[in-house]
């Protein structure tokens, strides 16, 4: 039997991955996954096995249903880093806002809000919404 690849309809969430540069690159350079039934992966399976291994993203449906996705190790692995590549960016970006926080002209600038009356703080948004406005 001779099988014809056929675009997948969307199925499930779609998601935006921003947690890797090599599955953005992946998003961006491939078309729909492949998308065989069951059996056709059973009865073809070196074949296909060969897409994910360059790649492509292969869903395995059965009874027209997605049921499974064969990917490649290097995109298993994009994937089950993500987390940590996300909280390692976000921990970096936290302790420099922290760092830029801990300066004394900061800490100066601080004092002065906390110690500073209404009518102060009042006139001090005005200005900084006219400058940023």
């Amino acid at each position: 039997m001779r099988h014809t690849e056929r675009p997948m309809r969307p199925f499930g969430r779609q998601e935006k991955n921003t947690s890797s540069a090599s599955l953005n690159r992946h998003h961006r350079e491939h078309r729909e996954p492949a998308s065989f039934t069951a059996t056709e992966v059973k009865n073809e399976f070196g074949r296909i096995l060969e897409k994910a291994i360059q790649g492509e993203t292969v869903v395995i449906t059965k009874h027209a249903s997605p049921k499974a996705v064969l990917i490649s190790v290097d995109q298993f692995n994009a994937l089950k880093h993500a987390p940590e590549f996300k909280l390692d960016m976000l921990s970096g970006e936290f302790d420099a806002l922290l760092a830029r926080m801990q300066t004394s002209k900061a800490r100066t600038a601080m004092k002065a809000a906390f110690s500073s009356s209404p009518q102060q703080l009042g006139k001090a948004a005005v200005l900084a919404a006219r400058k940023h406005g």
